[in-house]
């Protein structure tokens, strides 16, 4: 897949940014939790874009298809290895699978709507996708600090309408929230935890960041320690460092087997 200038989706190099990712994006059990009841009783799932594993069943028969060398390689021992396979080209028959899942993956597809018809093709039940709302994502107050990573990570996000038509029949979008430990490190998950985004590592597993020029994305960071020293972060909002959850972007797509 080739990168696009305006950070549009398929344009991440994993081998140059993904060597540490598993190590900030471990998944978080309140979410997890929710997947795994949208699942509901499926056994057989299939996890497309399947990355390091984060969210992964680990009480079904999951096939995992991921085509970042990098990723597949971070996928610890207990989970099984992922196919070199893209949504848009999902090598199983027709209803194949019990149910489908996607975890901040769909944004990285070139083709979108390809790739949800590819899901529904060999899915018998649900599908279940966790993403974010474009809409939603500059409500950040990181917006404040590093405006372009946003607008960046807004323009990456699909659509939530254009889940619709390819998967077939009504979506359920339900909001998820964001408790203030949590663990999986994407941008949103630090709302109450500024401190964690002067860290490099946590900054590049929030990919959107690898799309700024490394001098802005530096100004942006040192503004933000600024006002972390000198406490304007906290006057302005110090409140979400006791607030135990955090209504964001963050989207659970749930489609109904036809």
């Amino acid at each position: 897949m080739t990168k696009k200038s305006d950070g549009s989706a398929g344009d991440v190099n994993y081998q140059a940014i993904g060597g540490n990712y598993s190590f900030y994006r471990q998944p978080e059990p309140r979410i997890a939790a929710k997947l795994l009841a949208a699942l509901g009783d499926a056994r057989r799932v299939l996890n497309v874009g399947a990355g390091a594993g984060s969210y992964e069943p680990t009480d079904r028969d999951v096939v995992a298809i991921e085509p970042s060398a990098s990723m597949r390689a971070q996928r610890p021992p207990h989970l099984s290895a992922a196919i070199d396979a893209t949504a848009q080209n999902i090598p199983f028959a027709d209803d194949f699978f019990d149910a489908s899942m996607a975890t901040f993956a769909v944004h990285q597809w070139s083709d979108l709507q390809a790739g949800l018809e590819e899901m529904r093709r060999v899915t018998k039940g649900p599908i279940v996708i966790l993403t974010c709302d474009p809409l939603a994502v500059e409500n950040f107050w990181l917006n404040r600090y590093a405006p372009d990573v946003l607008a960046t990570e807004g323009r990456r996000y699909p659509p939530l309408d254009a889940f619709k038509n390819p998967l077939g029949g009504e979506l359920r979008i339900q909001n998820v929230a964001i408790p203030l430990d949590c663990k999986d490190g994407f941008n949103e998950a630090y709302y109450g935890r500024p401190e964690k985004l002067l860290d490099p590592g946590a900054r590049l597993s929030c990919l959107a960041w690898s799309f700024v020029e490394p001098s802005l994305a530096e100004s942006y960071v040192a503004n933000l320690a600024h006002d972390l020293k000198t406490g304007a972060w906290d006057l302005a909002y110090g409140q979400l460092r006791r607030q135990p959850e955090y209504s964001g972007s963050l989207r659970l797509i749930l489609a109904p087997g036809p």
